[in-house]
């Protein structure tokens, strides 16, 4: 957004796994939740040997934009980043964390102070078992082509189990404390480590052990000292921390936070092209995100009481109660109203970063879920526990973005942007402004083009546009297919299942594991006997060929 004018760019990111997927026109390069399609070109020896070679690492980067020394970065949670030209969006470089410091990889959600210090978190792993580091990159480069130059773990956190380290999406930081929080959403590293071998992609090594608690740990970020006390609370999830700020001796830190987490095992492709009441099922087994509040007192002495709350916050129903082994126990406070229920949760938080980041704070925005993915905008005022929300049938947006008004110092004095996508026809994408005050729509930016989010026919749709399929038994649709068979490119009929399901039927796909047949149809990917086969291409209405 410039003198009035908005500017849409959009460009698949160049990264190394993306090129070598298109030029082998397969998956070859696992990601989180995507085993690699073995080579069709090898023999069943080669491939069972192929088992055991160490899986190469994704540069798909597409969790978030970070800076790092006035460079911008697209990052995910291994330990490649690709630094960006923020005006054409072209890939310009990878880094690489471990050529600078000891760690396997960095969150997408780093925090800043003022001056651009950056502090982040990622994992090591050796001999003596796992460890959560807290890394922090200097604000300025001594040199022009400096990337990450000069990062630092300034702490290492051993976990609690070595073998099974938390998994965890982002951290908290206050004016002088990192927050660290260890969950019992476990790592099994056995598992991810033979997540290859055993044909299992690395989500499989994530899960959910309620038998644990929460525990949180503080690192003093000026001298990388991690305090000694001892903070629990009962098991929860939580991905994004809301903001996190000092008052009278505690630690403050705000969440969204889930009491179930295997929410992870939900967003999979299988449920989410699920229609009417499977959609539903798979919805209603989603664990809903609420903002709670924790308060974290820093100096607990042996003569402190047990059995009391040691918070001295009045305005906080949250409690920290020592008990008799020394540990602390926290209980939170709910920062919503019970309207928020009716909005399945919230998720994504975004707040007056640049203003409040690591201060007391009044507002936050973030996305309402009454679907499995966010359709509404919501501002929560976490005083007086109200909500103000947008929302448009059928329209579903991204995380909302605060741009503050320029010389304003009010909390809330700016505007909320983002980015609405629909999956109907006749109405086009836009960006959105709205007033961060009152929520108020000030303007939209309508753009001339549909980006794919998901669109579900009926059956009685599919039948006017594609066609009675040909398999006898009547259950899908005809697909126009490039086909490669033995070397030979045809365009053949596939009858596809009902679209929601998206598999094949029995005896088409009996003919294709005969004839070794490769086919190749947009963005999906489908275990059928056991093989995963990769598909590239879409469907096209009845006559066209």
């Amino acid at each position: 957004m410039e003198k009035g004018t908005v500017t849409y760019r959009s460009k698949f990111l160049q990264s190394d796994t993306y090129k070598a997927n298109t030029v082998h026109d397969r998956i070859v390069i696992s990601e989180f939740g995507t085993l690699a399609v073995p080579d069709p070109c090898k023999n069943v020896f080669e491939r069972f040997l192929s088992k055991f070679e160490v899986p190469a690492i994704t540069d798909n980067t597409n969790v978030n934009y970070v800076q790092y020394k006035g460079d911008y970065y697209l990052s995910t949670e291994t330990n490649f980043m690709n630094k960006v030209d923020i005006k054409t969006l072209e890939k310009t470089e990878k880094v690489d964390w471990r050529k600078f410091i000891a760690v396997n990889g960095a969150t997408a959600h780093p925090h800043y102070d003022a001056d651009g210090t950056a502090y982040n978190m990622g994992n090591s792993y050796g001999s003596r078992g796992s460890c959560y580091n807290v890394i922090r990159v200097p604000p300025e480069k001594v040199d022009l082509g400096e990337t990450i130059h000069g990062a630092q773990v300034i702490c290492s956190i051993a976990s609690a189990e070595g073998m099974r380290p938390s998994y965890y999406h982002s951290f908290g930081m206050t004016r002088n404390y990192i927050i660290f929080i260890e969950q019992p959403l476990k790592m099994n590293l056995w598992k991810v480590v033979t997540s290859k071998i055993r044909g299992k992609s690395f989500a499989d090594g994530i899960s959910w052990e309620p038998q644990y608690n929460t525990r949180f740990h503080v690192v003093d970020k000026h001298t990388g000292q991690l305090l000694p006390g001892m903070y629990y609370s009962k098991p929860f999830v939580t991905f994004h921390q809301i903001n996190a700020f000092e008052d009278q001796g505690c630690v403050v830190i705000d969440l969204c936070c889930q009491d179930d987490g295997r929410s992870l095992e939900v967003y999979q492709l299988q449920n989410l092209r699920k229609v009417g009441e499977g959609l539903d099922q798979v919805y209603n087994s989603v664990g809903r995100s609420f903002p709670r509040r924790f308060v974290l007192p820093l100096h607990v002495s042996l003569n402190d009481p047990e059995g009391q709350n040691l918070s001295p916050l009045s305005y906080s129903s949250a409690s920290a109660v020592k008990q008799a082994d020394g540990k602390i126990w926290c209980s939170y406070e709910n920062l919503h109203p019970e309207g928020l229920e009716d909005e399945g949760g919230i998720e994504f938080p975004q707040i007056n970063y640049g203003q409040f980041s690591g201060r007391k704070y009044r507002f936050f925005y973030g996305c309402g879920f009454r679907h499995l993915v966010g359709d509404s905008l919501i501002k929560v005022d976490v005083v007086n526990k109200t909500l103000t929300i947008w929302r448009e049938d059928g329209f579903y947006p991204s995380e909302p973005v605060f741009v503050p008004a320029p010389g304003t110092s009010e909390e809330d004095g700016g505007v909320i942007l983002s980015v609405v996508i629909t999956p109907k026809q006749n109405e086009n994408n836009f960006l959105l402004v709205l007033d961060a005050k009152n929520f108020e729509e000030l303007g939209r930016a309508e753009v001339p083009v549909q980006m794919p989010y998901g669109k579900c026919l009926s059956n009685e749709e599919n039948l006017k546009l594609y066609g009675k399929c040909n398999n006898p038994n009547g259950h899908g649709h005809n697909y126009k297919v490039v086909v490669t068979v033995h070397g030979e490119v045809r365009v053949e009929n596939i009858c596809v299942l009902c679209a929601d399901c998206w598999a094949f039927s029995a005896n088409m796909m009996d003919s294709v594991l005969k004839n070794s047949v490769q086919i190749n149809i947009a963005s999906l990917l489908a275990f059928v006997y056991g093989e995963l086969l990769s598909f590239q291409t879409f469907p096209l209405p009845k006559g066209y060929l």
